[in-house]
């Protein structure tokens, strides 16, 4: 009895060893498709109408008449989302979505995206703006820091940030105009305000959509694109709400900032894109 009882399990074991390492067998010949990415650049050019934008070097016109130059032109840009040929979304992660675009820093135009998935991209999103979500975390937090560190980084040096109501600045146009009622002839323009922190403000943040024309953003683990986007600063005066300098010669903490939203949102679109 005890010879059989042995006998029998010594085949139960032998039995259930050879199941469990047959199972293995599609693991190990598992031809899943590895996750692969690539680069895409966004390359942000300012312009005034059909004119490259020139710090104060340059008189223009807006709409109203009114001449100006341009001493001073920053804006965030975030939350890059990337349009599919299929029409889905590739997200950027978050903490490596917001750069501050400085017309006196060449470098901080070219936005190098990494880590995107292969493919055909025929469309961009993003914010102008930086979100309610990271404008309220604590200051020395990992999501505020680089470009958002209002200690060391770039906005400590640009003042984009305002601690009266703690926010940053979306967006900062300067410059002078000879239409200018400000005691020194000069104009400005700080758009913030995200919801409010510490008390209710309205929402300056603008969401923009581009389509890419006639032509795709192509994504591979070799080849790169470079997306070519214009921001016509003309149109921050002539957009669906005309602005005028002499009317309007410092905005900053009224309501009134939204129009200078509204209309910033429609200065972007895509002009070309280059395949390396």
């Amino acid at each position: 009895m005890m010879k059989r009882t042995f006998s029998w399990l010594s085949a139960w074991a032998l039995t259930s060893g050879l199941l469990m390492f047959s199972c293995s067998f599609p693991d190990e010949d598992d031809d899943t498709d590895p996750i692969e990415t690539g680069t895409i650049q966004l390359q942000f050019d300012n312009v005034v109408g059909d004119k490259d934008l020139q710090l104060d070097s340059t008189r223009y016109m807006n709409a109203a008449g009114e001449d100006f130059t341009v001493s001073k032109l920053n804006y965030y840009i975030s939350n890059i989302k990337l349009i599919k040929l299929d029409g889905g979304l590739f997200t950027v992660p978050q903490d490596s979505s917001y750069f501050l675009i400085r017309e006196a820093n060449k470098e901080s135009q070219k936005l190098t995206i990494r880590n995107v998935l292969t493919g055909d991209y025929t469309g961009i999103e993003f914010t102008v703006g930086v979100d309610s979500v990271r404008s309220v975390m604590e200051p020395d937090s990992p999501g505020r820091k680089g470009i958002l560190d209002i200690y060391t980084g770039p906005t400590n040096e640009e003042a984009m940030y305002w601690d009266w109501n703690p926010g940053y600045i979306f967006l900062k146009l300067e410059g002078s105009s000879d239409s200018a009622t400000t005691a020194n002839g000069k104009y400005y323009y700080h758009i913030g305000f995200f919801g409010g922190r510490t008390e209710r403000t309205i929402n300056n943040l603008r969401t923009v959509k581009l389509t890419f024309p006639g032509q795709k953003a192509i994504v591979t683990t070799s080849v790169v694109s470079n997306v070519l986007i214009q921001a016509d600063i003309q149109k921050i005066f002539n957009g669906p709400s005309q602005l005028s300098i002499k009317k309007s010669s410092a905005l900053m903490f009224t309501d009134s900032t939204k129009y200078v939203a509204d209309n910033y949102a429609g200065m972007f679109n895509v002009k070309e894109i280059k395949i390396n």
